[in-house]
């Protein structure tokens, strides 16, 4: 092999220095390139630009922006930037997960792009209509009777990271966790852990402060505060970055709507 060839494996090696510093950097160009060719899609969606009487979301909160990453399988080459920039980061971050899990319905095809890439394998929960708090999931989980809550092969021992489009307030992610567990449990599967989760957005909302409590480990692709809104700023109309960050920061100064 020439010299070019050894170096170049030499690069591949998880534990070189160098090689680590040039997947970092890597991984920050793919980051910039995934956030902006989903305000081009219009994937994030603003009210100055989309839609001026803005959004009101589940929790009743008017919002002045909206992010719709249940679309992104429309967008195949922004879909397989998202698996190769979410592979590295799990690569870097959490090198002990052997096995992903799809949060249905956003996170499954996210799921999927990321195992192809990284060699993973994958496998998704089912969604439960109608079930919005632990309450909810108790319910249906004691009426879903043998049906699987979670659909593909997870062995004794596996590290489990679930994987989601968005996160706000951790809620939906404890309860996936919640419906793993409890399908893992029916199986006889044993020595399991789930406390991992990986998005490609972080709303910075309180998630990672729920999930420090909760005991999960966040691994958030892209934190839309400190650097999602920084990354499109150029290709914003100032009033609308303006209000988004204002938002934000505090949303209760915006319904009055």
């Amino acid at each position: 092999m020439n010299r070019i060839g050894i170096r170049v494996k030499r690069c591949l090696r998880p534990l070189a220095s160098g090689c680590l510093m040039t997947e970092s950097k890597l991984l920050k160009s793919q980051k910039r390139q995934i956030m902006r060719e989903i305000y081009d899609n219009h994937m994030l969606l603003t009210a100055k630009r989309d839609r001026p009487e803005g959004w009101k979301l589940l929790s009743g909160l008017w919002s002045p922006f909206y992010i719709q990453l249940r679309i992104l399988s429309s967008f195949p080459s922004t879909l397989k930037k998202v698996g190769k920039a979410m592979s590295l980061m799990l690569k870097e971050e959490a090198p002990h997960v052997n096995r992903l899990v799809g949060v249905a319905f956003a996170g499954v095809p996210i799921a999927t792009a990321v195992s192809i890439e990284s060699g993973l394998p994958a496998c998704h929960t089912r969604k439960f209509v109608g079930v919005t708090s632990e309450d909810d999931l108790q319910k249906a989980l004691t009426q879903y009777g043998q049906h699987s809550m979670l659909e593909g092969d997870v062995q004794d021992g596996d590290v489990l990271c679930l994987v989601d489009d968005l996160v706000t307030q951790m809620d939906a992610k404890i309860m996936a966790r919640t419906q793993v567990l409890s399908e893992l449990e029916r199986r006889g599967i044993k020595n399991v852990k789930c406390d991992d989760v990986a998005v490609l957005i972080d709303r910075q909302q309180g998630a990672a402060e729920r999930a420090k409590t909760s005991g999960i480990r966040l691994f958030s692709l892209i934190k839309l505060v400190d650097e999602g809104l920084p990354m499109i700023k150029d290709l914003m109309s100032v009033s609308d970055y303006d209000q988004i960050r204002a938002y934000l920061a505090d949303p209760s100064k915006f319904q009055d709507r």
